[in-house]
């Protein structure tokens, strides 16, 4: 019995601590709901420190600057937009627009002439893109043309996609209209075809020559046709270029055509293709250059012929009366300086035609004299 006392006893004197501690209990739980209701339900580290959080796939695209829906690539941001800030972007070279909408014009009426269809060009997107980044998308299998531009001094890329292949292929051999093109997947290209959209792609880089006509001559030849990317690299990956995307229509069948022109490829004419408008001058112009140069030629120039000269102070030249008398080194058979300003001309000797001092020259115009001309004229 004495123990059983002993116990209730223990037991009642540490209720109040208990009670204590359930309060203390139930403040910590509070606590913590707080926390993880401010967190949006986010645990808090052991640290004590703010909550880690993670990334979705979308806003980890979005810091990289990559999105599935952005196939060309217009409105990069991020890490994408750094590293590709070394590109130039198509829109700091207006000619090249007013180039490749007169191209879609003459592509519009020999196209016709070629497959005796109704054939619509378009111009889909021009862009600027590393050739690395457009090597591995190009989509297969599609045949890949590499031409040279002759005055260039340079490549170029234009491919052609397997839809505007067999469209091709499908007109030329006298397809029936308004039925879609066949297309036999897994197998390569055959002879007769490859030849027959050889002959599509002459007729391009014929109309390209005529596109750039206005600009510079440029001669656009064929090089080799290939259906494996890696055997059409005409860049390094990392060098940039302008893309020109056209789809080519022809009923209910057609295809897309891509033209790819490595800026190193139009380097040599990028003066011409900063022009705003067709021949646009750029402080320089020829037919005032030429009229210049005419009344230069008919210029009187006077030519002054020296005898001798001396060099004495200044104070005895102050000095100089009426009456003294100058000593010069020059003789009747002293060779006589011709100048013009302070520009040495030619050398001669004195003479005398009937009641004038005449001077024969004994040698040709100076090298400096020959300079000083060619820079006025």
């Amino acid at each position: 019995m004495a123990d059983a006392a002993e116990a209730k006893s223990f037991q009642d004197d540490d209720a109040p601590e208990a009670a204590a501690a359930g309060g203390e209990g139930d403040e910590l739980e509070q606590e913590w709901e707080s926390m993880v209701g401010e967190g949006e339900g986010e645990a808090p580290s052991s640290t004590g420190s703010a909550p880690e959080r993670i990334l979705n796939q979308d806003e980890i695209d979005s810091l990289l600057g990559f999105s599935v829906s952005d196939d060309d690539g217009n409105d990069r941001s991020g890490i994408r937009a750094i590293i590709n800030s070394a590109l130039v972007s198509y829109e700091r070279l207006p000619m090249l627009e007013i180039v490749f909408d007169r191209l879609v014009r003459l592509m519009t009426t020999s196209l016709r002439n070629f497959t005796s269809d109704n054939v619509e060009v378009s111009l889909d997107n021009i862009s600027s893109i590393r050739f690395g980044d457009y090597l591995n998308s190009i989509p297969l299998p599609a045949i890949l043309s590499v031409f040279r531009a002759q005055q260039l001094d340079n490549y170029g890329l234009l491919t052609v996609d397997s839809n505007l292949i067999y469209s091709v292929v499908d007109v030329l051999l006298g397809g029936r209209r308004g039925t879609s093109a066949m297309r036999i997947e897994g197998r390569p290209y055959t002879t007769i075809e490859r030849t027959l959209v050889q002959r599509m792609i002459e007729v391009v880089l014929g109309d390209a020559k005529q596109a750039f006509e206005p600009l510079t001559e440029v001669d656009f030849t064929l090089e080799r046709i290939e259906t494996n990317p890696r055997f059409a690299a005409i860049a390094r990956p990392a060098n940039a270029a302008i893309l020109v995307k056209l789809r080519i229509d022809m009923e209910d069948r057609g295809g897309r055509i891509e033209l790819l022109l490595p800026y190193a490829t139009l380097e040599p004419i990028r003066k011409m293709l900063l022009q705003q408008f067709m021949g646009e001058k750029f402080g320089r112009d020829n037919i005032w250059e030429s009229h210049l140069a005419t009344e230069l030629w008919s210029t009187n120039m006077e030519v002054s012929a020296v005898l001798d000269e001396t060099r004495m102070p200044l104070g005895k030249v102050m000095n100089l009366k009426v009456g003294d008398t100058l000593y010069l080194d020059a003789t009747p058979d002293s060779s006589i300086e011709l100048r013009c300003g302070s520009i040495p001309l030619s050398r001669g000797r004195m003479g005398r035609i009937g009641r004038n001092v005449a001077l024969r020259l004994d040698n040709p115009l100076s090298p400096s004299a020959r300079k000083a001309m060619m820079r006025f004229t």
